[in-house]
């Protein structure tokens, strides 16, 4: 069963098209390293819960729009393979934006292993 890193993040309503292009280079990159897909999605049914949402886990802001996205691995062995390969590539070595996309400390993260997969 796949091993999957999966990712939830605010992107700035005005700069999605930004995000995107930021997106498609490093989605080009962990496929080329091994990674089996890569997925990127935009919140279209994403309502702001009263105690938990994807909104609220994020502190999504009005000018701004809920990511979902995932990458999967062969395993958690091949993931941090892919990882280190993904890491040194230059092509993901960005200059300081001043006025970047998203805030990287809202950015929820973590590695899972698959329970069920049809």
């Amino acid at each position: 069963m796949a091993y999957v890193d999966g990712f939830v993040l605010a992107v700035r309503k005005d700069k999605i098209e930004a995000y995107k292009e930021i997106a498609r280079v490093a989605g080009e990159v962990w496929m080329e390293h091994g990674a089996r897909s890569y997925v990127e999605c935009v919140g279209d049914d994403v309502p702001y819960g009263q105690l938990t949402s994807f909104p609220r886990a994020v502190q999504a802001r009005d000018d701004e729009v809920v990511v979902f996205s995932w990458i999967t691995y062969d395993s958690r062995e091949h993931r941090d393979a892919v990882n280190a390969k993904v890491m040194a590539d230059p092509r993901l070595k960005r200059p300081d934006d001043a006025d970047p996309p998203i805030d990287n400390a809202r950015m929820i993260y973590g590695g899972f292993t698959t329970l069920l997969q049809f």
